[in-house]
């Protein structure tokens, strides 16, 4: 069964931004790093990089990660 998606508008075309738009929201929707990462359409071990490449705070516990600044 899939998830309603909600619609996603970027504020520029910078890249970097908008990856970190999008684990950041599919990480809020999906609740954990499995479900976010099949949102994503990416492996778990791929999502994991992304968060470390982007400085993205995220725990096991954590409802809503929080970007880096």
């Amino acid at each position: 069964m899939k998830m309603p998606v909600p619609p996603l508008t970027l504020e520029d075309f910078n890249l970097e931004t908008a990856e970190r738009r999008l684990c950041v929201e599919a990480l809020g929707l999906a609740g954990n790093i499995v479900g976010a990462a099949h949102l994503l359409g990416i492996t778990r071990h791929a999502l994991k990089r992304r968060i470390i490449k982007l400085e993205i705070r995220w725990s096991r516990s954590a409802k809503d990660p929080e970007p880096s600044e």
